[in-house]
């Protein structure tokens, strides 16, 4: 059974459509990613889901409570992490999961021995008396999942948790995300805009101006890019695009860093390569899997120029 369930869900700004008509369902035990660029409607969504914006239509259910008419038993089954720290910076790490255990309502006898599990889990048992202004942007946010799970949620809301935050200390908070999903079994959902966390996810969806334009596991999602990837190392990304996306067949050329990922026709890439050893000489073009970021892309071209017509 579904534990989060949004049926035709839909919200706006006066001209600004944030989300619509999003439909999307996440079982126990499953990480749903949640994809786009800023303004593509991922926060709002959250928003909706948790009862903190009503929607224009559509509805959404939490653990089977309708989100609008049944809002705090929803509410009480979830826990959420939003994107800026949202926790007392002068109260200590133990006072303020502390705090957010006594609002939920548990008693000593079961905050306690659930507070010092989770400091221990996320890392901080240490840091109990530390005052929350004065952890780093990784603490803070290990902070914030330990008091998002204190009251054993089935529910767990992430609002790109790992922003701003070092890789390593990335990699730690989805090391923590994973094991308390196969600990507890909680349905997550998670929005990102970085792909390469995006991967570690079950299930995706890529959203575009308040919709989700493509949704599945990052395995299905790579192979529904239409044409191939060629990948060229240069310092001189840009200018070489430019040169390349006059050549036949190929049909996108984008910059990663000190490569180039071009998408070409599926039956024209062996051709598209012989002329870029013409035109290039040592870059060394090479056919590559498709990344989560060239499906992104071509996907959202699809819907542009489907827009356009």
């Amino acid at each position: 059974m579904a534990l989060i369930n949004a049926v035709n869900l839909s919200r706006s700004f006066g001209q600004t459509q944030a989300v619509d008509r999003l439909n999307l369902s996440v079982e126990s035990g499953e990480i749903f990613g949640l994809v786009g660029s800023d303004g593509a409607g991922k926060t709002t969504t959250l928003r909706l889901l948790v009862g903190a914006l009503r929607p224009d239509s559509g509805s959404a259910s939490i653990c089977g409570f309708d989100i609008l008419t049944q809002t705090d038993s929803a509410r009480e089954k979830i826990g959420y992490l939003s994107q800026r720290f949202s926790l007392y910076e002068d109260l200590s790490v133990l006072e303020n999961i502390r705090f957010f255990a006594e609002v939920r309502g548990l008693e000593l006898k079961d905050w306690k021995p659930r507070c010092m599990e989770l400091l221990k889990f996320v890392g901080l048992e240490n840091f109990t008396e530390r005052r929350a202004g004065q952890l780093s942007g990784g603490m803070k946010q290990k902070l914030g999942l330990a008091s998002a799970l204190v009251s054993r949620p089935q529910i767990l809301l992430l609002d790109e948790p790992t922003t701003g935050v070092d890789p390593a200390t990335r990699q730690d908070f989805w090391q923590l995300i994973i094991r308390i999903v196969a600990a507890e079994g909680m349905a997550v959902i998670l929005t990102t805009p970085y792909m390469d966390e995006a991967v570690r996810c079950n299930r995706l969806g890529f959203m575009r101006s308040g919709r989700i334009i493509a949704e599945g596991t990052p395995s299905q999602l790579r192979d529904r890019l239409e044409g191939q990837i060629i990948e060229m190392q240069t310092n001189a990304p840009i200018a070489l695009r430019e040169q390349v996306l006059k050549i036949a067949g190929v049909q996108d050329a984008r910059a990663f860093g000190d490569k180039l990922h071009l998408r070409v026709a599926p039956l024209e890439a062996q051709q598209v390569i012989q002329q870029l050893h013409s035109l290039t000489g040592g870059a060394n073009p090479r056919l590559i899997p498709a990344t989560l970021e060239d499906v992104f892309i071509s996907l959202t071209l699809s819907e542009e120029a489907g827009s356009h017509d």
